[in-house]
């Protein structure tokens, strides 16, 4: 036979227990809390990942940096080899036209940019 000891507790801890036990009895609530708590305590409740699943996703996350790697480069050599992709042309001209606004008669080369 398990001994019984007494446990008090404030009014409104005793009442919130009565209001949520439902079917159960006091000390049996108050197990079922305590044992769902630690439970789930030892199963971590979501909030941490597993060495397993960090380095799952650290693989992820460099296969991913990769993939943008490569995407920008190929980008890169593509435009190089030719310039009218992705608006190359207007980027030519507008360098064009910021060239011709310095003043090679100053000591300090300063832009000069128009804003619309």
């Amino acid at each position: 036979m398990t001994e019984k000891r007494m446990l008090i507790v404030p009014e409104a801890t005793a009442r919130r227990i009565d209001e949520n036990r439902g079917d159960m009895g006091q000390a049996e609530f108050i197990e079922f809390l305590i044992d769902s708590h630690f439970t789930q305590e030892n199963h971590n409740n979501g909030h941490y990942v597993s060495r397993e699943q960090f380095l799952a996703f650290e693989q992820s996350m460099k296969e991913l940096f990769r993939s943008f790697l490569d995407f920008f480069l190929s980008l890169g050599m593509e435009m190089e080899s030719s310039p009218s992709v992705a608006g190359a042309d207007g980027l030519d001209v507008k360098l064009k036209n910021l060239e011709e606004t310095l003043e090679p008669d100053q000591a300090e080369r300063t832009a000069k940019i128009k804003w619309k």
